[in-house]
């Protein structure tokens, strides 16, 4: 793969300041202080704002769909009762619309929108003294302890005469006899009126308000479509969908094999690069250099005199070719998902074209990719601090827009984290306004906080260190990291449980039993999970010492025959079935894990946001022997007293299980069963 580039240099976030307010100075306060210039400084504060991420210099991410909870603390000194709106402005529009938000206590408020459309939404957010419910407040305090109030009476009158103006037929009507109340009537009843609906909310949409004080800046909130948040998805080299190991398939020919990946119940069908692959230094099987006659080469070594970034192999067929299997996929309920890996082989037209695009050593010539101690000499890396760096940049952004014009809305993007900041940025943002649909999955195993920017720079989901975390507690802790704060309202994290680059030591070593609980896991800890082939049959044999696959797919064609006895796709299929048909797996499900008393066993629930929908998981994580434990149910979380008695059903099995009050009774043997996904049924 490409060297790592210097990473470019975070935008540094800003202190957030309110209108009304003067900003913060450094050193010590200034003694000299005219007066009479001007209104003072606004004396309400508005802290603590959801959903933001650093301080709104990035979006938070949500889905269409989803409900979008807005809140803030609103401070102000003294007993003044407050109100609070934000102002919603969606994708392309130039203005927004107010919303009010409803307080909920403590100073905190809260509000809440559903997007319809997928895109960039912005919110502000404001506050103010509500002076009329203020005199509501107050004025009736006085009258039900007996006190002469017609002096009080001038706040509310000069509202309500204010307000009138902007009122018509039965809504002025109603004002106007109010005021008469107020004015000459019966006191008690008028100032009842005044204070009941529809007057009270028409006086809040309406009054004004002389002290408001308003964000400093736009938050930003990115919507995707809900595949980009809830996916299952299958990754699987077109050239190996075939009839035969000895050729490669054409897109015609793995179009039969649509079918079988569908009804395993994947949304996303993953595809490594599929355009033309280099000649020069190709590698052969099991990575040997030279290649042998024959050798298909990495897809990772992308270009040749037939193409590059934008061209199809020539052993897959033609464009045309493409958009029909696309097409038919489409008809089976799979989206296709493309690789981005923006690198080239010595045969690609870029190389002779623009070999300023790449790095030189100091004798001129070209350098190679490098990861010590690996040399890729099929792969140049771009060099993306070039002179002519824009150029590049634009070419790169053409190739996702390409790829965009023929139907794909997916992309896995390889090595994310060895380019710059900025390009990602810039390039996603362009590429989401024209296609605001387009999804980018970033395969970035490296270094957590650089993954964590990955995400909000732009990228809708990311790869994670889950294929590492094999200990109960280790998984435990990772969980509740990636669903806490701030993380949760920017990062969303895909489960593969292998890759063609990775062949878990877990999976090595324990064999079906943890390919089993692997899946169980990825599919029910994260909305979004995938498998790459060959896992349901088990595929297992690695380079010792390493996590590489013996004769890896990456450099030969493998066939695979479905109907091999004993494969894992009758589990892969109930798994996706279960993550359909419970919303507790879905986006916005909570998600809390429950005490075990056996170490090797991990313990998890997972409730819809209605709470509705309860699942508990108890998992034997490191499958090596039969163990048995009590486990301890949290009861508040599904809703249930004390020992009361309920029924659990086992949805990888269908078995029903009574169980009563916290304490309960698991046993987990690896040759029958790994793991438990139980919903409750009270």
């Amino acid at each position: 793969m490409a060297p790592e580039a210097e990473p470019a240099g975070a935008p540094t976030s800003s202190s957030q300041r309110l209108k009304g307010t003067p900003p913060r100075r450094n050193g010590p306060p200034r003694t000299e202080r005219r007066t009479g210039e001007g209104p003072p400084p606004g004396t309400i504060a508005l802290e603590a704002v959801s959903p933001v991420v650093d301080d709104g210099d990035h979006p938070a991410r949500r889905l269409v769909g989803e409900t979008v909870r807005i809140s803030v603390d609103v401070l102000k000194p003294g007993a003044d009762l407050l109100d609070a709106s934000f102002t919603l402005r969606g994708p392309g529009e130039a203005g927004g619309s107010e919303q009010f938000l409803r307080s909920v206590g403590n100073a905190r408020w809260e509000g809440e929108f559903i997007p319809r459309l997928p895109g960039l939404y912005h919110f502000t957010l404001s506050a103010w003294t509500d002076r009329y419910q203020t005199w509501i407040a107050g004025i009736s305090t006085w009258m039900d302890a007996g006190e002469e109030v017609s002096q009080d009476l001038a706040p509310g009158l000069e509202i309500l005469r204010a307000v009138l103006p902007q009122l018509s037929g039965k809504d002025r009507t109603e004002a106007e006899s109010v005021l008469a109340a107020l004015e000459g009537g019966d006191l008690v009843k008028a100032v009842r009126r005044a204070g009941a609906d529809p007057l009270r909310e028409l006086v809040r949409r309406f009054q004004p308000r002389p002290d408001r004080i308003d964000s400093s800046k736009e938050y930003p909130v990115r919507v995707e479509r809900v595949r980009a948040g809830f996916a299952a998805w299958y990754e699987a080299f077109p050239r190996s969908l075939g009839a035969s190991p000895e050729r490669s398939a054409t897109f015609r020919e793995a179009e039969e094999r649509l079918p079988e990946v569908a009804a395993m119940g994947f949304d996303v069908l993953y595809l490594p690069p599929i355009h033309p692959i280099g000649m020069t230094a190709r590698r052969g099987r099991d990575n040997r250099a030279p290649a042998a006659p024959g050798d298909p080469g990495s897809p990772w070594a992308i270009g040749s005199s037939e193409g590059g970034h934008q061209a199809i192999h020539p052993d897959l067929g033609t464009l045309e070719d493409f958009d029909h299997f696309r097409r038919r996929a489409e008809e089976l309920g799979l989206e296709i998902a493309l690789d981005l890996a923006f690198q080239c082989s010595p045969d690609h037209p870029w190389v002779r074209e623009h070999p300023e695009w790449f790095y030189h050593r100091p004798d001129g010539s070209i350098r190679y990719a490098e990861n010590p101690p690996k040399r890729y000499r099929d792969i140049y890396p771009l060099d993306f601090g070039n002179p002519q760096w824009r150029e590049l940049w634009t070419e790169l952004s053409q190739v996702v827009r390409f790829w965009a014009d023929q139907g794909v809305r997916i992309f896995r993007v390889d090595n994310p984290h060895t380019k710059p900041f900025p390009f990602w940025e810039e390039m996603i943002g362009e590429a989401q306004r024209a296609y605001p649909d387009l999804i980018f999955l970033a395969e970035a195993f490296t270094r957590p906080k650089i993954m964590r920017h990955l995400a909000k720079l732009g990228f809708s989901e990311s790869y994670t260190y889950f294929t590492w975390r094999n200990e109960a507690n280790e998984l435990r802790e990772y969980f509740l990291e990636l669903y806490a704060p701030p993380l949760r309202e920017f990062f969303r994290p895909m489960l593969f449980v292998n890759t063609p680059d990775i062949l878990p030591p877990v999976l090595q070593r324990l064999g079906r039993p943890a390919f089993q609980v692997r899946a169980i896991l990825a599919a029910t800890l994260s909305p979004l999970w995938g498998v790459y082939s060959g896992y349901e049959f088990l595929e297992g044999d690695a380079i010792p010492g390493t996590e590489e696959y013996r004769d890896s797919e990456k450099y030969r064609i493998v066939h695979r025959d479905p109907s091999t006895p004993g494969n894992l796709r009758p589990l892969l299929t109930r798994l996706n079935r279960i993550r359909r048909e419970n919303r507790a797996l879905q986006p916005g499900a909570s998600i809390g894990f429950f005490p075990v008393d056996q170490p090797r066993l991990l313990g998890y629930h997972r409730s819809s946001p209605d709470g509705k929908n309860h699942l508990l998981v108890i998992a034997n994580v490191l499958p090596e022997s039969t163990v048995e434990s009590m486990v301890d149910v949290p009861l508040e979380a599904l809703g249930l007293p004390e020992g009361a008695a309920y029924r659990v059903r086992d949805l990888l099995t269908d078995e029903v299980y009574s169980w009563t009050g916290r304490r309960n009774y698991v046993r987990l043997d690896p040759a029958f069963r790994v793991a438990h996904v139980l919903r409750v049924e009270a």
